[in-house]
C-alpha cells in the first residue's frame, strides 16, 4: 500500500500524503518556535548581567549550530527515494528523556530533530532563569514560569510533532484519535484530566474497606471507629487526623498498605476523623470551627467512648497542623489529653516551604481574602477542590498533566485502574474563611511557631506547652511538605521527640507498608535533634524498609496495657450509627 493510499483511510488526512504531515509539524514547529522566541524576548528583558548573557548566548548558538550541521549531514545521508523527514536519525545520539523514548523519535529525522532543539531551547531558558537578578523568591517564581512553559511546549504534547501519536493513528485508521477525542469530550464533562479509570473504584467497595462504624457525627466530621484485630488492645485508643484538603482513605486504600488497617492489627483500638466535603452552606467554616468543633471534639469523644484520661494522636499533613493547633489550645485550658503526638508530613513551622511558598505573598492572600473570605464583597466563598487539585498536579506537570493528555488524547489509551490516583482526584472543598485564615497565619506570617502569638478558640496559643512525646516524620523527596520544614517541628515542640526521615515523596513515603521491603529509611544517632536538618542526616543511618516497624515500637510504648479488645463498637452514651466508611467521605466536590 502506498503512503498516500493509507493516508486516505485515515479521517482527517488528505489524500496528499505525508508532505502534509511534514507541512504542519513545519508550522507546529514554527509556532513553538515563535513561543520560545517570546520567552527568550521576556527573559532577556529581565535583569541578566552581560557577561552572562553573552556567554549564554554564545553556548546556545555553537550548539544549536552543532544540532543543524547533523541535520544537514542525515538529510544529505538519507538514502534515495527516502525522503528527509522520515529517513532514520543515524549520525545523532539517541534521545533520552522519557518523552521521547518511543523509537519514533530517534527512527524520525524531523522528529529527532525537534526533540533536541526543544531540550537545548528548555536548557537555555531554564539557565537563563537562573542568571535573573532578583531577590530569591522572584528568580524562583521565574523558574516556576519558564519550567511551566517549557513543560507545556515539549513536541511530544503536539499530535503535528508527536511521530508516536501519529504512527498510533495510522495503525488504527483513526481509531486512536477517535478514542482520544471521545476521552478529551468526558474529561471536559468532569472538569478535569482524567489519571485513572474512575469507575473502577466505588468508595466501601475496593477503597476504604477496612471494617469499622461511625460512632459519632455533627456537620464538621464523622468520628469512625474500626473493629479490632486482635483479641486484646492497648488501653489507650489512637485517634488519626488526616488532612481536610483531602479525602481520608489515603490512609485506607487497599488491606494491604492501609495504615489504619496496620494500627488496628498491631492491638490499637483506631479512630479516624473522616471530613465532611464543605458546599455552599459551610462557607462561613472558619479555622476555628475546625480546631474546636471538629479536631477538638474527636479528642473529647474518643476520651469519652475509651474511657481513658489520655490517648495516642495522629495527624498527616494539614491534619497535624490542625491537631497540634487543637492540642495547644487544650493546653491552654490547663488540659493535656495526649500522650502522645504522631505528625506525618506536617508543616508546623512555615519559614521555608519550598516550591508553595511561590503562590504566597501580601498580594496574593489579599486576593483570597476580598474573594473568599469573611470581608469578601459579596460575602464569603468556596475554595474549590478542582482548583486545589489543579494547583498540585501542576507542581509536576510531566507526570500529572502532559503525560495523560499525550496518553488519553493523542493516543487514544484510556488510563488504567490505579488506587492511588482515584483518590488523588476525589477532590475537596474549603470553605473561604478557613482557608484564607490559614495563608495569612501560617505561609505568609508563619505565626503558628511563635507562643502567645495567635488566638484560636479564645486561648493564645504556645505550641511548646504540649507536654507530650512527639514522634516526627518527613519524607525525603516530598516536594508539598520538604524534609527539612518537617524537621524544623523537632524546634518548637518542648517535650521529648523523636524524628524519622523516609524515602520518596509525600504520599509514597508515608504510605509504605513493610511487607511490601521497598524504600529504606533514617534514624537519628541518639536523641539528639541539632537546629541543621543536614546536621541531624550526617550523623542518622539509613535502616532498609518501612519506618512503620519503628513508629510502632514507639507507639505501643505509650499506648498502655493491654485489655480485652470491646465486643461492639462506641460506648458511653456514643453507639454505632452507619457502617465505615460512613456517609461524609462518599460526597464529591
Amino acid at each position: 500500500m502506498s503512503a498516500n493510499n493509507a493516508a486516505a483511510g485515515f479521517p482527517g488526512i488528505p489524500v496528499h500524503g505525508f508532505e502534509h504531515w511534514a507541512q504542519q509539524a513545519q508550522q507546529a514547529a514554527s509556532g513553538l518556535s515563535h513561543g520560545f522566541g517570546d520567552a527568550f524576548k521576556q527573559l532577556q528583558a529581565m535583569q541578566i548581567p552581560p557577561d552572562a548573557w553573552t556567554q549564554l548566548q554564545s553556548e546556545y548558538i555553537s550548539q544549536a549550530s552543532a544540532l543543524w550541521n547533523a541535520a544537514l549531514g542525515d538529510s544529505q545521508a538519507a538514502p534515495h527515494g527516502v525522503t528527509a523527514s522520515s529517513a532514520p536519525a543515524a549520525t545523532t545520539p539517541p534521545l533520552k528523556d522519557r518523552r521521547f523514548a518511543d523509537a519514533s523519535w530517534n527512527e524520525n529525522r524531523l522528529a529527532h530533530f525537534t526533540a533536541q532543539l526543544y531540550l537545548l531551547n528548555a536548557k537555555t531558558l531554564q539557565r537563563m532563569a537562573d542568571q535573573v537578578q532578583a531577590d530569591d523568591k522572584t528568580r524562583a517564581r521565574v523558574r516556576f514560569a519558564v519550567q511551566q512553559f517549557v513543560d507545556a511546549a515539549s513536541p511530544s504534547n503536539y499530535l503535528a510533532l508527536n511521530p508516536e501519536a501519529q504512527q498510533r493513528a495510522l495503525n488504527t485508521q483513526g481509531e486512536s484519535l477517535t478514542r482520544g477525542l471521545q476521552l478529551l469530550m468526558a474529561d471536559v464533562q468532569r472538569g478535569h484530566v482524567s489519571q485513572t479509570d474512575e469507575s473502577a473504584f466505588e468508595v466501601g467497595r475496593n477503597v476504604a474497606t477496612t471494617e469499622g462504624h461511625v460512632v459519632f457525627e455533627n456537620e464538621f466530621f464523622q468520628l469512625l471507629e474500626y473493629k479490632p484485630l486482635t483479641a486484646k488492645v492497648h488501653a489507650r485508643p489512637l485517634l488519626m487526623v488526616p488532612p481536610c484538603i483531602n479525602k481520608y482513605y489515603i490512609l485506607d486504600l487497599q488491606p494491604e498498605n492501609s495504615l489504619i488497617r496496620y494500627a488496628v492489627a498491631q492491638g490499637h483500638r483506631t479512630f479516624v476523623v473522616s471530613w465532611r466535603n464543605p458546599d455552599a452552606d459551610c462557607v462561613r467554616w472558619t479555622w476555628d470551627d475546625y480546631i474546636g468543633k471538629a479536631a477538638i471534639k474527636a479528642i473529647e469523644v474518643t476520651r469519652e467512648i475509651a474511657g481513658t484520661d489520655t490517648i495516642n494522636t495522629l495527624g498527616f499533613c494539614v491534619g497535624g497542623t490542625i491537631l497540634a493547633t487543637a492540642l495547644a489550645v487544650l493546653a491552654a485550658r490547663g488540659e493535656q489529653p495526649a500522650e502522645s503526638v504522631t505528625l506525618l508530613t506536617t508543616l508546623i513551622d512555615f519559614s521555608s516551604n519550598g516550591i508553595l511558598d511561590l503562590f504566597i505573598d501580601e498580594q496574593a492572600v489579599q486576593l483570597r481574602e476580598m474573594t473568599l473570605g469573611d470581608q469578601a464583597v459579596g460575602g464569603p466563598g468556596m475554595l474549590k477542590g478542582q482548583e486545589l487539585a489543579t494547583t498540585f498536579s501542576f507542581l509536576r506537570p510531566n507526570d500529572l498533566v502532559w503525560n495523560y493528555v499525550v496518553g488519553n488524547y493523542l493516543k487514544g489509551d484510556a488510563p488504567p485502574a490505579f488506587d492511588l490516583l482515584y483518590w488523588n482526584g476525589d477532590a475537596t472543598n474549603l470553605p473561604g474563611p478557613m482557608y484564607c485564615w490559614y495563608l495569612r497565619h501560617t505561609y505568609l506570617q508563619n505565626e503558628l511557631r511563635i507562643p502567645g502569638q495567635l488566638t484560636v478558640c479564645g486561648e493564645k496559643i504556645d505550641l511548646g506547652a504540649i507536654q507530650a512525646p512527639v514522634y516526627i516524620y518527613g519524607s525525603r523527596e516530598d516536594h508539598i511538605v520538604p524534609w527539612d520544614a518537617a524537621y524544623r517541628s523537632t524546634q518548637v515542640f518542648k517535650g521529648k521527640k523523636r524524628f524519622v526521615l523516609g524515602a520518596s515523596g509525600h504520599i509514597a513515603g508515608v504510605i509504605n507498608p513493610p511487607e511490601k521491603k521497598k524504600r529504606s529509611h533514617w534514624l537519628g544517632k541518639g536523641a539528639a535533634l541539632p537546629a541543621d536538618n543536614q546536621q541531624w542526616l550526617q550523623s542518622a543511618t539509613e535502616h532498609p524498609g518501612s519506618w512503620w516497624t519503628d513508629w510502632s515500637q514507639w507507639l505501643a510504648g505509650h499506648a498502655g496495657p493491654q485489655k480485652a479488645a470491646p465486643r461492639k463498637p462506641g460506648g458511653h452514651g456514643h453507639e454505632a450509627i452507619e457502617p465505615a466508611p460512613g456517609r461524609y467521605v462518599k460526597q464529591r466536590a
